[in-house]
C-alpha cells in the first residue's frame, strides 16, 4: 500500500464514527478522534487533521461520507 492509499485509509478510519453530512470545517474537525491534532502517518509523511483547513474551501462542504473527505484531502495534499 502506497502513502496515498495508507493516508486515505487512515482518514476514513478516523471518521468511521462521524455523523454525515458534515456542513462546516468545525464539524469536520470535531469528527476526528483528537480533533485538529488527529494525525495520519505513512513513512515520512505526516498529515494532521488541522492541516485540512489549508486544502479545503467552503465550496467543499457539505461532505456526505468519510470517503469523500479522504478523497479530497489526499488529492489536494499532493500525496
Amino acid at each position: 500500500m502506497g502513502v496515498k492509499e495508507e493516508i486515505h485509509a487512515q482518514i476514513m478510519g478516523a471518521l468511521a464514527g462521524a455523523k454525515f453530512p458534515l456542513e462546516t470545517p468545525e464539524e469536520l474537525l470535531g469528527s476526528f478522534p483528537d480533533g485538529a491534532e488527529t494525525t495520519c502517518r505513512s513513512g515520512e509523511v505526516e498529515l494532521k487533521a488541522g492541516d485540512a483547513g489549508k486544502v479545503l474551501t467552503g465550496e467543499d462542504f457539505p461532505f456526505k461520507s468519510a470517503k469523500e473527505v479522504a478523497d479530497v484531502i489526499v488529492e489536494r495534499a499532493g500525496l
